[in-house]
This record gives structure tokens, C-alpha cells and sequence, in this order.
């Protein structure tokens, strides 16, 4: 799901042929371009800024101010997808905890980050990468709030184990202590409760609804379909995260006005979800197709004009489609 690639692996011809084709975006588009040569970074100040360079030039760039409200990624997960490069499990964890540590100094005190990761797999030996992570976060003092689990229908199917149709985003915030307070709008993300209606039986308040009338927590298992080639938001990323995912996020751990940011921005599916609801975004990718992608589904969503599916759109019923018919029925199954 990642958008960039681990700093010890090479680049393929492909990906630094794309690296070094960016288009600037023209007029007062309110997105930024950034690339190495305009470092020093002049414009820190941008609402929205996508940098064609890595993230650690990126970050590099700036002071070490608190300057995050939160940081929202999907990092490569070292399984060889044509943005990266395999390499073995300890330096792509050692080149994490370098990014890691660029981060860290620049979130604000009541920052949230969240990291979304799935499996690295070898001789179909799976290695959750929340587990092989969380010492690196355990060592800067971040506190674990979740772990988020995102359910998704499709993916690839696997002989040799069960197919794998979930991934995790790991939710830390930046506190000192346990007491310190931290960003969480939960009415921001409320759900339709199971049974709105159901009413208290007994005691003083016996007859009168029990639950919220704003809906429900969504809990930690999140259902939001994954990006396939029908889904509304498919772009050229062959592994690209859904606008309803980092939606969620950016509405219950975010203020209007806050910044985002994108260390691996990709499609700038993050900046997307960031634009829609009022907050800056800063993202940084260095493959030159994706920031053009990135800069132009960013200029949309600050047009108005984005196309995605919002994190509260109810799941589509399978069973109401022909294809769910097995052959022999004559209606869908039950």
C-alpha cells in the first residue's frame, strides 16, 4: 500500500524514469509543487504542498518545530511492488526508524500518528509489520491508543494458508504521560447504531432511548472496501488506500485549519481526505506519475470536485447481485 521504497534498495529504470517527469501545477491552484532543487524548503508556510523527493530530504528540510497534528501513512511493505525494491527485514525496519526518527521531533504535543501496514511474507512465512514495528515507536514514548483493524472483500488468494483480508493501522499519539489530553472527535465519526430504537427497561430513565442519537462508536474493526479496478477512486497505484480510510482518521484525530502529513503520499489519497474536511496537507513521493496524479485528485478535492467514496457509505449486498446466483438457483442466495 506503500509509495515509496526502502532508502538501502535501488530504484528500477522504470521508477527513476518516472521520478524525474513531473508537471508543475499551473495557476493559483492552492497546491504546491516542491522538488530538491528548491531546497531550502521556502514555502513551509503552503496549505497544501506535495514535495517530489523522498521523505527524509523532505523532513530534513524542515525545523525541528512542532509542526504536525497529524501524521497519516501507508509505508512499502517490502514485498517487491514496482515502487520498491525487496530488501531483507532488518533494513527495511532500520530505514523506518530513520524516517521515524525525522518525524517524531516535529509533531505538535497532542499529535496523533497513524501507521498502516499489512504482512511482509517470505517462503510464505508471514511477518505482521505492526508487531515488527511497535518497538520502534515504543522507543520515542508514543502511546498506542488502537489498533485499527481495516476489513476489506478482495485481494489475492493463497493455496498454502488462508487469504489474508484485513490490515492494520496502528494509532499512537504523541503524550508524554497517560493524562495528557490528545485530539478525538468521536461524534465526528459516529455510525448508525444496530438498533436505534432499543430504550432503557429499567430505572429512571426506563422508556427512554439508550442510545446515542448521533449514532455509535465505529469501533476498531473498520469495513471500507479496498481500492479495485471499479472502485470510483482507481488511479495507475497499483496499491493505493481508500479516501474513507484516512477520512475517518483525519475527522476524529483532527480540527479544521490542522496539518496533515503524507510521508509516502503516493496519489495523495491522504491529501484528499485532508482537503475535503477543511485541514493543510503536506505529502512527499518520489515517483514523478504519482505526484501529477497526487497534485491533480488534490486540486479537485479543493475545487469541490473529488471523487471518492466517504468512509460512511453502507456496504454494497452482495447477495443482491446475478453473480451471487450459483448456477442451479434462480434467485440471489440466501
Amino acid at each position: 500500500m506503500s509509495q515509496s521504497q526502502p532508502r538501502p534498495a535501488k530504484r528500477s529504470r522504470a521508477a527513476q524514469a518516472s521520478a524525474s517527469s513531473v508537471s508543475r501545477p499551473k495557476g493559483a491552484s492552492g497546491v504546491t509543487l516542491l522538488s530538491p532543487s528548491d531546497l531550502p524548503v521556502t514555502g513551509r508556510d503552503a496549505n497544501h504542498v506535495i514535495w517530489h523527493g523522498s521523505a527524509e530530504s523532505f523532513l530534513s528540510s524542515l525545523p525541528k518545530d512542532h509542526l504536525f497534528d497529524l501524521v497519516v501513512t501507508s509505508p512499502p511493505y517490502n514485498i517487491g511492488k514496482e515502487y520498491e525494491t525487496r530488501v531483507e527485514l532488518a533494513k527495511y525496519l532500520e530505514w523506518q526508524a530513520d524516517v521515524l526518527g525525522l518525524i517524531v521531533p516535529r509533531l505538535k504535543a497532542n499529535a496523533s500518528i497513524c501507521w498502516q501496514v499489512g504482512n511482509y511474507v517470505v517462503n510464505n512465512e508471514i511477518f505482521p509489520l505492526d508487531i515488527e514495528l511497535a518497538p520502534i515507536f515504543k522507543s520515542h514514548g508514543l502511546r498506542l491508543r488502537n489498533r485499527i483493524v481495516w476489513k476489506f472483500g478482495h485481494g489475492l488468494h493463497t493455496r498454502r494458508r488462508f487469504s489474508g483480508r484485513y490490515e492494520v493501522v496502528m494509532w499512537y499519539t504523541h503524550t508524554t504521560d497517560a493524562t495528557q489530553p490528545y485530539t478525538f472527535n468521536l461524534d465526528a465519526v459516529r455510525v448508525p447504531s444496530k438498533y436505534p430504537s432499543k430504550r432503557h427497561f429499567k430505572g429512571p430513565r426506563a422508556g427512554q432511548l439508550s442510545c446515542n442519537p448521533l449514532g455509535k462508536n465505529p469501533e476498531d474493526v473498520w469495513e471500507i472496501p479496498n481500492v479495485k479496478s471499479n472502485h470510483c477512486e482507481k488511479t495507475s497505484h497499483p496499491c493505493q488506500f481508500p479516501v474513507g480510510l484516512i477520512e475517518r482518521l483525519v475527522l476524529a484525530l483532527t480540527n479544521p485549519g490542522d496539518l496533515v502529513y503524507d510521508p509516502f503520499a503516493g496519489v495523495a489519497s491522504a491529501g484528499v481526505a485532508a482537503a475535503i474536511h477543511g485541514r493543510r496537507f503536506w505529502g512527499s513521493e518520489i515517483r514523478g506519475d504519482y505526484v501529477n496524479a497526487g497534485v491533480a485528485r488534490l486540486e479537485d478535492a479543493l475545487a469541490g470536485k473529488a471523487v471518492y467514496r466517504p468512509h460512511d457509505v453502507p456496504l454494497y449486498d452482495h447477495r443482491q447481485s446475478s453473480l451471487s446466483r450459483t448456477p442451479d438457483s434462480e434467485g440471489p442466495s440466501q
